[in-house]
């Protein structure tokens, strides 16, 4: 390659020099660059004084925080500083402070001040800010991929808007690499990337702009070396094994949105029903390693807990909920580990799907007509003439029993004795098993 190769090592990394100008060519995030949204506002260099509200970005790595808070000082003509959380201290964000004062008293200059991994802050770091966001000596932008909550104290959120960024999808990571192959800035047309090689680059992104234009520089030097270039070829091409090779990691055969999605939860859903935990994890695993929404592979946890264990084991909805939740709140990749024990739990449990199967039933008479009137002594006796029409009447109660439960009919007369629930012989459930048949005696089913 020559010299002036925008693939040559030891430059800017190619995700920096792509980052936008201007929010025109930020990819995702339209939510919150509608025309008049606050970003856009701040941004605007007609709305220097109307728009000088600080906010903090809240998402997941690579969503384009610093993109955002570098487009806004470009467009809008403001100074820009930026800090970060990890290698700043009170020092530091007092001698900003005092800088971006002198910029605004001697050159009507504003400061646009970009604090990366606020979260990172100690109490007493973040209540040095204050002054110049109250001030209005600085304008701050800062970015957590934690919940501000919890992480940022509260009279700098009082004082700022907190803006939920999104991950990106995959079209907004095709896009990123699309423009960072031909633009100037970036590959400059120097490589042409495969089909199967963009997709595998959108699939490991998982959303991560910076980890998709890190993977597409690593994987082009792969597919520019001498090795697999002559000096008078044309543009090298980047295919998925270079894409393998560039993230040291092989590449599954997995779209998101085609068969091997839906193959691959069928398998793992199966596993778990099926008392295989080693498999159930081999399957997670793949579908982890794949980019699958993590949140998906949750929600079929419960569906699992609910349809295939029920009260067999009534801890394993829980858990799963409970892993639900802790990667709604965590993220990945740390969620894998909630996910993993989830799996393992319900895939060692006793199963039952005695209540999916009973909701079932009940659901196919009432779609048949067999639903009948509600019977006289249950029905509600506190609205006017209600107990002029006899509602109400004959009613027992079962706390009046000692054994708490009185022979009475509840059912409709037309389902009389129908029996939806039919519990197992299986863990928890055969100790309600054993129970239902006493209840239903004494209720003269």
């Amino acid at each position: 390659m020559s010299p002036a190769s925008p693939l040559m090592s030891g430059q800017t990394p190619l995700a920096v020099r792509m980052r936008p100008i201007s929010l025109g060519e930020v990819a995702g995030q339209q939510h919150l660059l509608r025309p008049g949204s606050p970003i856009v506002t701040l941004a605007d260099p007609e709305a220097k004084t109307a728009a000088s509200v600080s906010m903090i970005l809240w998402g997941p790595p690579g969503t384009g925080k610093t993109t955002l808070a570098q487009a806004i000082a470009r467009s809008s003509g403001r100074r820009f500083v930026e800090l970060s959380a990890v290698t700043a201290g009170v020092k530091d964000v007092r001698e900003v402070m005092q800088e971006a004062l002198t910029q605004r008293d001697l050159y009507g200059q504003t400061t646009i001040l970009f604090l990366d991994e606020i979260h990172r802050f100690t109490k007493a770091q973040q209540d040095a800010l204050l002054p110049g966001v109250e001030n209005g000596w600085v304008i701050l932008i800062a970015a957590t991929t934690e919940n501000p909550s919890f992480s940022v104290i509260s009279p700098l959120l009082s004082r700022s808007l907190l803006l939920t960024l999104q991950a990106l999808t995959d079209d907004d990571i095709g896009l990123l690499i699309d423009r960072a192959v031909g633009d100037a800035r970036g590959l400059n047309g120097a490589v042409t990337v495969a089909d199967s090689a963009r997709a595998a680059l959108i699939r490991l992104a998982s959303g991560d702009a910076r980890r998709a234009l890190t993977g597409l520089e690593a994987a082009a030097t792969v597919a520019a070396s001498p090795d697999r270039v002559a000096d008078d070829a044309s543009s090298p091409v980047i295919t998925d094994d270079d894409v393998a090779q560039a993230v040291d990691r092989a590449l599954l055969r997995y779209d998101r949105q085609g068969d091997e999605h839906y193959d691959v939860i069928s398998a793992f859903i199966k596993s778990i029903r099926g008392s295989d935990v080693d498999a159930a994890v081999h399957y997670l695993a793949r579908m982890i390693e794949a980019g699958e929404d993590p949140r998906f592979i949750a929600r079929r946890l419960v569906i699992s807990a609910a349809e295939d264990i029920g009260l067999a084991d009534p801890h394993a909805l829980v858990i799963a909920v409970a892993a639900a939740d802790a990667v709604a709140f965590i993220g990945m990749p740390e969620g894998r580990i909630p996910l993993a024990e989830a799996t393992v739990y319900l895939a060692t449990t006793a199963k039952s799907n005695a209540a999916y199967m009973a909701i079932d039933a009940a659901i196919a008479d009432v779609r048949a007509g067999g639903f009948g009137r509600v019977p006289v002594h249950l029905r509600d006796a506190h609205y006017p003439g209600a107990k002029r029409l006899g509602h109400g009447k004959g009613y027992r109660y079962p706390h009046d029993s000692d054994a708490g439960i009185v022979p009475q009919q509840y059912l409709p007369d037309e389902l009389r004795g129908r029996h939806y629930y039919q519990p197992k012989a299986l863990g928890a459930e055969r100790d309600v098993q054993a129970r239902l048949e006493r209840i239903r005696r004494i209720l003269g089913d």
